[in-house]
This record gives structure tokens, sequence and C-alpha cells, in this order.
């Protein structure tokens, strides 16, 4: 099975069950990647000291994409509208958040970077 064929199923709700799977997956992800941009930030800013600051970065941004994959393609295959039962409100919803994960993502590495550089300069 192709990875195309396995987000269309997921999407879609084929896999695990009813139509709101799909919307509920990447709601799950997306918050999921909000989490983690989150503590990517803090690591960054000095907040938290455990783990690294670049890969919670990345995996912010990489969950952020993969909820808003999944959300896009279960708006583009659902059939319906809002209150039928299929998602997609849901779905709606889980756009914004996945989008927003990327930023946050996107936010934390710069900040590393520039603390990073900063930390460079002043020990060499």
């Amino acid at each position: 099975m192709s990875a195309a064929t396995v987000l269309m199923a997921a999407a879609e709700g084929g896999i695990i069950g009813d139509g709101r799977t799909g919307a509920n997956l990447a709601l799950g992800v997306g918050l999921a990647g909000l989490a983690l941009g989150r503590l990517a930030r803090a690591r960054a800013a000095g907040r938290v000291s455990t783990g690294n600051a670049r890969v919670a970065g990345l995996s912010a941004i990489t969950a952020g994409l993969a909820g808003t994959v999944l959300a896009t393609l279960h708006l583009a295959t659902s059939s319906g509208g809002p209150g039928t039962g299929n998602g997609l409100v849901g779905a709606i919803v889980a756009v914004p958040l996945g989008l927003g994960a990327v930023l946050l993502g996107r936010r934390a590495l710069t900040r590393h970077h520039h603390a990073d550089r900063t930390t460079r300069r002043t020990t060499a």
C-alpha cells in the first residue's frame, strides 16, 4: 500500500472507523504539534533545560504538516456539510492547529539558531 493510499484512507476514516475518525486524527496530530512547538520554544528560550530545541522544533513542524495534510484530505473527501456527522467541522479546526504548530516550530528553530550563534561568539 502506498503512502498516498494510506493518507487518503486515514482522511476518509476508512482505516479506523467512521467519518469523524480522520478529522479526530488530524485534530490529535495538530494538538500534539502545538504541544511540541510550545515545548520547543521553552527549550530555545532556556526555560526548560532538558532536550534539544532543534529536534523539538523540527518535530513540531513535522506534526503540524501531517495534521494539516490529513485535515485537508478529509475536507476534500468528505461529503455533506457541517453537522452531518462526518467530521467536517473538526477538519476545519484542525487546519489552523496544524499551521500553528508549524509556526511555533519555526519560531523555536529561529530562536535556537540565534541563541546558538551568540553562544559561539561569546565563547570564541
